[in-house]
């Protein structure tokens, strides 16, 4: 997947002074739009819009500071409506404005072209399972909280606290099997999940089929499909966000799967006696058609 990946990484820079059309990216990676949209932030740590605007803004830097073209005809090259507009987004990356770098001689902030290769490090292995799951419901208490890549996320935190002892124990005995308990689900994201922006975060169960739900609790119908589980142990929450990152740069590229719009749902436990915790994260997935 990797080389046809960086494929259509190649036809983002041969078209930065163009239209980036992401359908005919995801189909030169040979995955879905939602799966390349999401690999890509994964792996490039920034969204797909944002990665193209900067490239856009370094090869218009070099344009700026080459003294060929009016700032005006860089701006409309790149995609900017009017010269005010690509100078604002101008200044925003290179810390001056066009007209002050053209007459400078300014250093300017250059985004590199990407590429992307896995490394394999043989030290472990991934453990992961397929799971065929029919219909089920996620009842809870949710929140719309912003996406905090790093670190505990406060806003979640600050959620949780506010639920009380007595609801997340009315909660907890809803739930029915795989994965058993209170989870935490993620939910409706943004199409790049760019960090800062919002997300539904599920304080909840999944929910046995019998089970009656109190009016006051929140439902989630999720349909059958099939996930991809995966477990490991360590200081959370970085042996989590370590995992993320692994799925995403050895597991999706390794495997024929790719990631389904969905729900994600964590199921974490302390373990007792350390600073340690274990996760199984169930990711929405698909069989991948590649070629």
């Amino acid at each position: 997947m990797l080389e046809h990946l960086n494929r259509a990484m190649e036809r983002i820079d041969r078209n930065l002074d163009r239209e980036i059309d992401v359908a005919e990216l995801a189909r030169i990676a040979m995955t879905s739009e939602y799966h390349f949209r999401r690999l890509f932030s994964l792996l490039a740590g920034m969204p797909l819009s944002e990665y193209v605007r900067r490239r856009r803004l370094t090869v218009a830097g070099a344009e700026v500071l080459d003294g060929e073209r009016t700032l005006l005809d860089i701006a409309v090259r790149y995609g900017y409506t009017s010269g005010e507009a690509f100078a604002r987004a101008f200044r925003a990356m290179h810390g001056v404005g066009p007209g002050e770098a053209r007459r400078d001689g300014a250093v300017l902030t250059s985004q590199p072209r990407m590429s992307f290769r896995l490394i394999v490090e043989g030290t472990s292995s991934m453990e992961y399972r397929i799971v065929e799951k029919p219909e089920f419901r996620v009842v809870g208490r949710k929140a719309r909280v912003p996406l905090i890549y790093l670190g505990v996320n406060p806003h979640i935190a600050e959620f949780v606290k506010g639920l009380g002892a007595d609801t997340v124990a009315r909660i907890a005995a809803l739930s029915g099997e795989d994965p058993a308990g209170i989870v935490a689900v993620t939910d409706d994201f943004s199409p790049n999940r760019e960090e800062g922006s919002e997300l539904d975060y599920w304080h909840a169960v999944v929910a046995r089929e019998d089970a009656d739900v109190p009016e006051d609790l929140e439902v989630l119908h999720v349909p059958a499909g099939t996930w991809a589980v995966f477990t490991n142990k360590g200081t959370f929450p970085q042996a989590l966000q370590q995992m993320w990152g692994d799925v995403a740069s050895q597991w999706f590229p390794s495997n024929p799967y790719e990631a389904r719009p969905g729900p994600e749902i964590l199921r974490a436990r302390a373990i007792e006696g350390t600073g340690d915790g274990e996760a199984e994260l169930w990711i929405p997935v698909a069989r991948a058609s590649r070629g």
